[in-house]
């Protein structure tokens, strides 16, 4: 066992990437600034990474260095473990659980490690009377965590939303405003740097289905349950979507909702439509958006950077500040163990929806699609016909709120119609 942390608060941070010397940059640069607001001094005295020679931009010689991360976390001059290595197994799984058994409290931007592992990992920090902290694994900068966990402890929440990607929406915003398709700003992002080294962890949905996770887990007084997330991910949408969609004002957004039902707990990371003028329908580039909906406050919409050196190395040295103030939480809000495992329940809250297709040039086609859709309890509110392509019409049609039950049974029974070329896209309209 680590001793408790004296007049000094000592960090060892595991991994010297783009947040972990952003860590380094924050400590040296504000040293005056971190003791004022937390109370005490803040100073690292130990480091890991896998290449000690590698050129990082920035001073660390004067401190001490580990190859193994585990033995960072076992170092009795280490009070707070700082994880910033990544993935949910490995070295950073073994190292955070090494640190808690040593006593140490951590702080980690890791939503992979917390959305599979969080549980066990909550219950023996717990158990140890130590801390696990990471506003930095959800929204970057935001201070979404805290806001739940704290600003909003008193209310019951009805709804969460957000664009928690962001090269989701740079994709997305960057395809709308040049014109151009998927997969040349795909390219265009990787060359950039925005993917991940597995692209689809950003465009499957996956990252922002980590981060849903764990802020419904919070929202909802459960346990994290990422394997219930409904994923979806952008490779689907295509111009012409994006197109349509503003001729009927509305944007296209990776859009996550988890929401407490009484069929259980819908959590859903899928492509939606938003209002274009609605707060998520202006949000442009790389930024990310979380709105928390709660009985007493209504709601609440936060914008801010979701990824980069500074942001989220400014939410892990947020965390680090309130410990060492001495502000110490559970690890989602209330004691682990009293965190149930909650029921999946698929999304079907009534919505409406945006559909596109192309009709065949035939007689009475149009009426035979508003037929299966009428049949299968689907009602049109809007709709709109562009000019021919070859032998068919795009034809755009927004319905009334609808299940998505109700819309799968019209798209199984349409091309019976023989009026319809290709298979229609269906994307949820979210209303925000």
């Amino acid at each position: 066992m680590s001793s408790q942390p004296g007049p000094v608060l000592r960090l060892g941070i595991a991994g010297l990437g783009t947040v972990g010397i952003g860590v380094v940059k924050i400590v040296q640069r504000h040293e005056d600034l971190l003791q004022a607001r937390g109370g005490c001094p803040v100073a690292i005295t130990a480091v890991s990474a896998r290449d000690r020679t590698k050129n990082r931009d920035a001073d660390l010689s004067g401190y001490a260095w580990e190859t193994d991360p585990v033995a960072l976390a076992r170092r009795d001059d280490v009070d707070v473990f700082i994880e910033l290595m990544g993935g949910h197994e490995g070295p950073a799984r073994a190292a955070t659980e090494a640190a808690i058994a040593a006593g140490k409290d951590v702080v980690t931007a890791n939503k992979a490690l917390l959305a599979h592992h969080g549980q066990a990992l909550a219950e023996a920090a717990e158990a140890a009377g130590r801390v696990i902290r990471f506003e930095a694994a959800v929204a970057g900068g935001i201070p979404a965590i805290q806001a739940f966990a704290e600003g909003l402890a008193c209310n019951a929440i009805r709804r969460v939303m957000g664009e928690m990607n962001g090269t989701c929406n740079y994709i997305l915003t960057r395809m709308e405003s040049a014109g151009l398709p998927y997969d040349t700003v795909f390219e265009e992002a990787r060359q950039l740097g925005y993917l991940e080294a597995d692209p689809n962890l950003d465009v499957g949905g996956i990252d922002a289905g980590h981060k849903l996770s764990i802020l419904a887990a919070i929202a909802f007084g459960t346990q994290v349950s990422f394997d219930t997330v409904e994923l979806e991910g952008i490779g689907r949408i295509s111009i012409d979507d994006i197109r349509r969609a503003g001729d009927m004002g509305y944007r296209i957004k990776l859009l996550g909702v988890a929401q407490m039902t009484g069929r259980g707990l819908e959590q859903r990371m899928t492509p939606c439509l938003v209002p274009a003028s609605s707060p998520l329908g202006q949000l442009q580039g790389g930024t990310n958006m979380v709105v928390l909906e709660g009985d007493s406050v209504g709601q609440i919409v936060l914008r801010g950077p979701g990824a980069g050196e500074g942001p989220t190395a400014s939410a892990v040295m947020g965390d680090v500040v309130d410990i060492a103030r001495g502000l110490r939480l559970p690890t989602f809000g209330q004691p682990a163990t009293s965190l149930a495992m909650p029921t999946p329940a698929r999304a079907n809250a009534p919505a409406p929806y945006y559909l596109r297709l192309h009709l065949l040039d035939k007689p009475g086609a149009l009426a035979k699609v508003a037929t299966v859709l009428g049949d299968s309890g689907v009602s049109i509110s809007r709709m709109r016909q562009y000019g021919h392509e070859s032998a068919s019409a795009p034809v755009l049609i927004v319905t009334h709120k609808t299940t998505r039950d109700a819309i799968d049974h019209a798209i199984a029974g349409i091309p019976a119609t023989n009026v319809v070329e290709g298979a229609p896209v269906a994307i949820r309209i979210e209303e925000v």
